[in-house]
């Protein structure tokens, strides 16, 4: 797809093999690009999976400035006050509904619930006794499943040993049916990313550009995974990174190189 001649006015990127680099940096070249699109006058928003909690590492190369789009859309932050500014629940009862849901058609999933911040308390993570995580999440409230929903989540986490995160997800779309959820993935590790029914990277984006007079197709987005693609349909111009999941790839108008190799900048280095 040819590169039109007028530069977007908003630049939407996901973090985490898209902007940020295997070893978890920000190349230079890639900060320097966003500093430009800035000064040209665009607005940059970073569109993640990633808690706030988790945003603090990013912001210290990138800049503490703007807004981000965090959980999937559950969390708008703003990084220069370090708050929500915007929140969208998965509530309790309807987060109950998808684990009874899971429970009854994938024997061995186990859950995590994503929490906060919210109104001044930092942001949390708790687990059942069966999740087993990944990740160095700090702290970790270890509870029944009942007792972590109690307020509602942010992002409730679904996870199989058994289960690659394709395979999990479409399991899980055909056991949850109508169920008022909103289900995706962005790693291969058998995990699934539960948010409230209508919430994900694209409801978030689209708000944020309507706050700001922008129309989608004077958007350009970047992903490298299916919690991705939402975003990506929603642009005007969507990219996709060397290193993204086949259905990234077959969705984007366009493959840049790899999150290792600048693709995001080398794309923005067109107009900017």
């Amino acid at each position: 797809m040819p590169v039109g001649p007028t530069p977007p006015r908003l630049v939407a990127t996901d973090l985490d093999g898209t902007l940020v680099r295997s070893d978890g940096s920000i190349s230079g070249r890639t900060v320097e690009a966003v500093e430009r699109l800035e000064a040209a006058g665009a607005d940059f928003v970073m569109v993640t999976g990633r808690p706030p909690r988790w945003m603090a590492v990013v912001a210290d190369q990138i800049g503490h400035h703007g807004l981000a789009v965090c959980a999937n859309s559950a969390l708008l932050y703003d990084l220069r006050t370090e708050r929500v500014v915007q929140a969208h629940l998965l509530e309790a009862e309807a987060a109950l509904d998808v684990v009874e849901a899971l429970r009854r058609d994938i024997p061995g999933i186990a859950f995590a619930v994503e929490k906060g911040p919210l109104d001044g308390v930092p942001g949390s993570f708790a687990r059942e006794p069966v999740y087993v995580p990944r990740y160095d999440n700090g702290e970790v409230a270890v509870e029944e499943v009942q007792q972590m929903l109690a307020g509602g989540a942010v992002k409730l986490l679904a996870r199989s040993e058994a289960h690659g995160s394709d395979e999990l997800l479409a399991a899980a779309r055909t056991a949850l049916g109508s169920t008022a959820a909103e289900v995706t993935h962005s790693s291969n590790g058998g995990l699934l990313e539960i948010s409230a029914a209508g919430i994900s990277k694209a409801s978030g984006l689209a708000a944020l550009a309507a706050q700001r007079g922008v129309l989608a197709d004077e958007v350009i987005a970047f992903g490298d995974m299916p919690n991705d693609l939402p975003m990506l349909a929603w642009a005007g111009r969507s990219v996709g990174m060397a290193n993204a999941h086949p259905d990234v790839l077959a969705e984007a108008d366009e493959v840049t190189a790899s999150n290792d190799e600048d693709g995001v900048a080398k794309v923005l280095e067109r107009w900017f």
